[in-house]
């Protein structure tokens, strides 16, 4: 018993530290993951990335911006209301919402009945960072 307690303890000590994104890296991925739902679209319209999809609210700005603000996208009631609270994307919180989105928001708000819009989860933190580093070069004009 105390061989499989041990190895619970270091399972949680296991959990996956990854390196600070590649930007090229996530631009591949953001190509496989995202381009489905999101696109990354400038103030003037053009686009920068992705295509014109519509089902995710558009990335380009993203880093700083506060959760659950972009114009014209109808944002699901959780992140609307932790984007109340001025939280803001940065690369521990895209990371944590992408890889589960549901659970990322569960445990920012305290709500265990809140819930995300996004179905998609990126499996790995560190292609969640990458996507996060692609996305981050494109920042408001």
């Amino acid at each position: 018993m105390k061989v499989i307690t041990i190895a619970a303890g270091l399972a949680a000590f296991a959990t996956p530290v990854f390196a600070e994104g590649n930007a090229a890296v996530g631009e591949e991925q953001f190509n496989r993951q995202c381009v489905a739902c999101h696109v990354v679209r400038n103030d003037s319209g053009e686009v920068l990335a992705g295509r014109s999809a519509r089902t995710g609210p558009n990335l380009y700005g993203i880093e700083g911006r506060v959760l659950g603000t972009m114009e014209d996208f109808r944002y699901g009631d959780a992140i609307v209301a932790l984007g109340g609270t001025g939280a803001t994307w940065d690369e521990e919180s895209f990371v944590a919402f992408v890889q589960n989105p549901t659970a990322y928001l569960r445990e920012a708000t305290g709500d265990n009945r809140a819930r995300g819009k996004m179905a998609y989860q990126v499996r790995d933190p560190q292609e969640a960072a990458d996507i996060y580093a692609f996305l981050a070069t494109f920042g408001a004009e």
